[in-house]
């Protein structure tokens, strides 16, 4: 599946599991909708119908009150009114399932309707007994009925109310459980889902972020956890990766053993030169006037120069070819350290520069290096300090335990390197925009050496530096050097100490 397919997938999936919640609480809505309806629609308007009934039989009462007492045509016919309108509200409450209580209620109207006339003849004809005798024993025992089920009927419709308000709260009340335990389940999954896309998009980015890296660190042989048969965007990128580190594992080992050639062949006839030119400085061919004896010096400085420079490409292309060897040994480390010393102090003091070398107390007495390799590595980074510390400055030396390691120090009191350049120090051929300063230029190969030198030994070299104060250069080494595994240098170890 394609990393678009993937997206489209996961983004449908969250939103599925986002809209569940919002459909059960839509859901939730409708019903209660619904049952407002039906309150509206069903059990108010029962409700007002009941009341309007109520109004009735009061009117109903008085204008019978009215015609047992008055006995003129206005209260019969106020009397006839109301059984009428009281008879066909009560047709009406079969539609809101109150069919007893219209039944009961339209019983009574008949009874009353067909009262009515009787009390009124007796009334209007002077027999007052005999029409308070109709209306105390059957009038109003017929309107009471109405009243009573009218009440009943009110009692009926408060409890399918309350039941149907209960049921619908009940309803809502559960619908939100439902869309809160969705919604919870929704977001976990969502989060699950997201988890798993950055899972399945972050894991190849960190990889081919990894892959980038040791590329750009110059390691051509990192392979991607990435299968190059993966089919989708990654592993199309897999196979480009795949194929453009071998493609500089080619380059590099075309320019490795251009350099190693070229150099080896130079080798001889810079040496060549060399002698030459000391045999005519001796005057073996003859006599050499001062000014062609000028020339000679500098032809053989400059001839000694391009030697250092081939001498320095040839171990450079030793030790990216793993060809490279370091053989420990036990040193001395004061020793070792004072012959440092005596070695620059003359440098220094030509350059007018104070130049010290110290250690601490717990500063192992016994280390087991490479004395020429290591005497190659400090001495580089004391003739840099030399070389970049102008008249009046200092430079130092100083070594401590740390450990199972001995750490080493060179600082030095001159131009500086600046921040942006640091990482750049130890890479071929750079040189960083303080060679002003510099009493001679480099060639941008020695601190690449030393580094080569140092990961041979199994330590560690690092640069800080301040421009305009100065900079330090640490070094990290095992008392006992072993060779960092994966470096391309070869060691040998010392007999009888273990590998």
């Amino acid at each position: 599946m394609t990393i678009r397919a993937k997206l489209a997938v996961a983004l449908a999936a969250i939103l599925l599991l986002l809209a569940l919640p919002l459909a059960i609480s839509f859901g939730a809505l409708r019903r209660v909708h619904r049952a407002t309806q039906t309150l509206r629609d069903h059990e108010f308007a029962a409700s007002l119908l009941l009341g309007r009934i109520r109004t009735s039989t009061d009117d109903l009462r008085r204008a019978e009150t009215a015609l047992l007492f008055v006995h003129d045509v206005g209260s019969r016919d106020a009397m006839s009114h109301a059984v009428a309108a009281i008879a066909a509200m009560a047709d009406s409450l079969d539609r809101y399932d109150l069919d007893q209580a219209a039944t009961e209620i339209r019983q009574s109207v008949r009874e009353v309707e067909s009262l009515a006339p009787a009390e009124y003849q007796a009334a209007l004809g002077g027999l007052g007994a005999a029409a308070e005798q109709i209306s105390t024993s059957r009038v109003v025992p017929a309107i009471g009925r109405v009243e009573l089920a009218v009440g009943h009927a009110e009692v009926s419709l408060r409890q399918r109310t309350r039941v149907r308000v209960e049921q619908t709260a009940e309803a809502v009340g559960d619908a939100g459980r439902v869309a809160a335990i969705a919604a919870v389940a929704a977001i976990v999954a969502a989060m699950l889902i997201a988890i798993w896309l950055l899972q399945a998009i972050g894991r190849p980015v960190r990889a081919l972020e990894r892959g980038m890296h040791q590329i750009a660190e110059g390691s051509f042989e990192h392979k991607l956890p990435i299968p190059l048969t993966r089919r989708d965007e990654f592993g199309r990128l897999a196979v480009s990766f795949d194929r453009m580190a071998k493609q500089l594992t080619e380059l590099d080992k075309l320019k490795a053993e251009f350099v190693s050639v070229a150099s080896h062949e130079l080798k001889t006839p810079i040496n060549v030169i060399i002698g030459y030119l000391q045999l005519l400085e001796q005057e073996v061919y003859g006599p050499v006037s001062p000014k062609q004896r000028e020339i000679l010096g500098t032809l053989e400085t400059q001839a000694a120069a391009l030697a250092r420079l081939t001498k320095q490409l040839l171990d450079v292309s030793r030790f990216e070819a793993g060809g490279g060897t370091i053989v420990p040994r036990p040193i001395e480390l004061r020793a070792f350290l004072l012959e440092l010393e005596a070695a620059f102090r003359v440098l220094a003091q030509q350059r007018g520069i104070s130049i010290e070398v110290n250690w601490s107390d717990d500063a192992p007495h016994e280390v087991h290096w490479d004395p020429d390799r290591m005497s190659e590595v400090l001495g580089n980074l004391l003739s840099n300090a030399v070389k970049f510390t102008g008249q009046g400055g200092r430079v130092s030396l100083h070594a401590e335990r740390d450990g199972d390691n001995v750490s080493i120090e060179v600082v030095d009191t001159g131009a500086g390197i600046p921040s942006e350049q640091l990482p750049h120090v130890f890479e071929k051929f750079f040189q960083a925009d303080n060679q002003g300063s510099a009493s001679q230029q480099g060639t941008g190969l020695g601190l690449a050496i030393a580094k080569e030198i140092v990961a041979a030994h199994g330590g560690t070299i690092d640069c800080e530096s301040t421009p305009g104060v100065g900079t330090t250069f640490t070094i990290v080494l095992p008392t006992l050097a072993v060779p960092r595994r994966g470096s391309g240098a070869r060691a040998r170890l010392p007999e009888g100490v273990a590998s």
